[in-house]
């Protein structure tokens, strides 16, 4: 009996190992924006084809709207293991590498094909300059167009003056500064309370953002579309759950990433066109600029395009002349 005892207590012991073993690794991915966001419905979907695919070695279930951890906590996180993987909005890390501002220097790049044209510039230094921090770049997604969102109309740059405006990252400070403006931080999560309590009455985003937010149920009533900058979110994976990965679910992981990648593409170049006719269309004034404040946000952003070069160093030099001087 002892005998069989010993047997029955080794085969259980095996057989757990054996379901230890399949059960493959399981990731909860951090996202900022809410499920109905275009890039946290992205990044589900890359999540979900990434689990069916990978025949059970890993899982990756998505946590929205900050459920896991806010915005501004999540690229910390992903880097100390707390999450082994987050998308994080870009531009707001420049504290961490200036080259992930690269995409909010204003007029830098004004339509997609520019866009796209910088990011493959920017893209090697900026992986490059994650890896070192212990992190796995994945993919990165635009956001549409920048526009200028006021609860007062704009005609001249003497009207953004004081104006209280809603900033997120040093960019959209260094804006503000630049023009008169009033900052105040205020994530994305917070845009609707800020508006409705008048802690401010401007800010800088996509039509997406305003679209989603309904702005406009928020005494918004102007959306100026200057086209000033495409920011993107980037999706990260710490390095140490990476490394736990099989080399055929790491290949299985960039190959739906660099999928996500273009439908993410492709979904922001949609928005901007059709969350801008969602703006008008729920009532608000979609207008261009004219051209005396164009040419004023146009000195603002040289200014602080040799400003971010002169921070960014070498590296940031290098970007700008591979962006210059490219044709794809």
């Amino acid at each position: 009996m002892k005998l069989i005892r010993n047997i029955l207590v080794t085969l259980a012991a095996l057989i757990f190992s054996v379901n230890i073993a399949n059960a493959g690794e399981k990731w909860d991915m951090a996202l900022a924006y809410g499920a109905g966001n275009f890039h946290s419905a992205n990044a589900t979907e890359f999540a979900k084809n990434v689990t069916e695919k990978s025949g059970g070695k890993l899982t990756i279930v998505t946590h929205p709207g900050g459920s896991l951890f806010k915005g501004g906590e999540i690229f910390r996180a992903v880097r100390t293991g707390q999450a082994p993987i987050g998308e994080r909005f870009m531009s707001a890390l420049g504290k961490e590498d200036p080259l992930l501002e690269v995409d909010s220097q204003p007029f830098l790049a004004t339509n997609y094909g520019a866009a796209m044209r910088l990011y493959k510039a920017s893209k090697p230094e900026i992986v490059k300059g994650l890896d070192s921090k212990g992190l796995v770049f994945l993919y990165a997604v635009p956001w549409p167009a920048q526009g200028l969102y006021s609860k007062k109309e704009i005609n001249s740059v003497a009207d953004l003056k004081g104006l209280k405006f809603r900033a997120y990252n040093s960019a959209t400070i260094r804006i503000a500064e630049l023009t008169g403006m009033a900052p105040t931080k205020i994530e994305a999560a917070e845009i609707s309370q800020a508006f409705s309590t008048g802690a401010v009455e401007s800010m800088i985003t996509s039509p997406t953002t305003g679209k989603n937010k309904k702005i406009w149920e928020n005494g918004v009533g102007y959306f100026y579309d200057i086209a000033a900058w495409f920011p993107k979110n980037m999706v990260i994976v710490n390095k140490d759950a990476w490394n736990k990965l099989d080399a055929a679910t790491q290949k299985l992981v960039m190959s739906e990433a660099a999928k996500a990648e273009k439908k993410g593409w492709d979904l922001s170049k949609k928005g901007n066109k059709n969350d801008k006719k969602a703006l008008a269309d729920a009532g608000m004034k979609v207008a261009k600029v004219n051209s005396a404040l164009k040419k004023h946000f146009e000195e603002v952003g040289a200014t602080m395009s040799k400003e971010w070069a002169d921070r960014a160093g070498s590296r940031g030099q290098s970007v700008l002349k591979a962006y210059s001087g490219s044709s794809y």
